[in-house]
C-alpha cells in the first residue's frame, strides 16, 4: 500500500501529563514517520476551523474550549496505511470502550480528555493537516 499522511495531535491533557513522547514513541515504533512536528498555542479561530463539522452540534463550544485550553502538539504521521494504523493505536473515542494497550486506552480519563486526535479518514486528513502546517513543513 502507498504511504499516506494523518494528522495527530497531543491535546493538553496529554501536554500537561508529560506524555507527548509516549504518543510520538509509540508511532515510532509501529514503523511510522514524524513527517513534521511542532507544539503550538492554538488560536480560537483555528480551533473552529477544525472543528467546523460539530459548528452546529452543542457540544461546540466545549471542543473549542478545551483544544486552546493549553498548548498542544501537532505532527504529521506517515505510512503505509497511517490513517487506518493511527486510528487503531489510539483507540476508542470514549475511554471506557478504548481498549488496553491503545493510547486512549492506557492514558485517556474522559471523552474530552482523551490524549489525541487523528484524522479519520483521507479526506479529514487532508482538510487538517493544512489548518497546522505548510507544506514546506512536512519533511
Amino acid at each position: 500500500m502507498a504511504d499516506e499522511r494523518t494528522l495527530i495531535l497531543v491535546k493538553p491533557d496529554g501536554v500537561k501529563r508529560g506524555l507527548i513522547g509516549e504518543v510520538v514513541g509509540r508511532f515510532e515504533k509501529k514503523g511510522l514517520k514524524v513527517a513534521a512536528l511542532k507544539r503550538l498555542q492554538l488560536s480560537k479561530e483555528k480551533a473552529e476551523t477544525h472543528y467546523a463539522v460539530h459548528k452546529e452540534r452543542p457540544f461546540f463550544g466545549e471542543l473549542v474550549e478545551f483544544i486552546t485550553s493549553g498548548p498542544i502538539v501537532a505532527m504529521v504521521i506517515e505510512g503505509p496505511d497511517a490513517i487506518g494504523l493511527c486510528r487503531k493505536m489510539m483507540g476508542a473515542t470514549k475511554p471506557m470502550e478504548a481498549e488496553p494497550g491503545t493510547i486512549r486506552g492506557d492514558f485517556a480519563t474522559a471523552i474530552q480528555e482523551n490524549i489525541v486526535h487523528g484524522s479519520d479518514g483521507s479526506d479529514t486528513a487532508a482538510y487538517e493537516i493544512p489548518i497546522y502546517f505548510e507544506e514546506s513543513e512536512i519533511i
